[in-house]
């Protein structure tokens, strides 16, 4: 039996990104980690949340890094601190950037939830990898 959710069809992947529920929006706003961040944390690509530090990887402001200011769910955005174009009336006014276009570099962890949650995925991850390591 094949899922019925899935499909080729853009109009309809993009429906499904707009009619998504919370916390399938949550993960939607997943980012990559640094590579030494992956091996210490033992996950991949966490959810951004207010207070990571992101670099722009692809877009207009590559190479700009900062702190995440602000996550917009419904729009599907991150608000990055430096990252500002001046209007013609001489007003700055923040830019939006996808999560796919950022790399974390810094992880926040005053989140006791968020920091429980990395420690239990880098516990589960570790068995695998020793595993593996002894069939080699």
């Amino acid at each position: 039996m094949t899922n019925q959710k899935i499909t080729s069809r853009p109009s309809k992947q993009r429906k499904t990104i707009w009619n998504a529920s919370g916390s399938r929006r949550n993960r939607l706003l997943s980012a990559p980690l640094s590579s030494g961040l992956q091996t210490r944390h033992g996950t991949k690509s966490p959810p951004v949340r207010k207070g990571d530090t992101v670099k722009i990887v692809r877009g207009d402001f590559t190479g700009v890094e900062g702190k995440v200011s602000e996550v917009d769910r419904n729009r599907n955005r991150l608000y990055v601190e430096g990252v500002t174009r001046d209007k013609v009336s001489g007003t700055s006014t923040k830019m939006s950037v996808h999560p796919s276009k950022v790399q974390i570099t810094n992880l926040s962890l005053d989140d006791r939830w968020r920091s429980k949650s990395i420690e239990e995925k880098k516990s589960a991850s570790t068995p695998e990898t020793e595993a593996k390591e002894e069939v080699k």
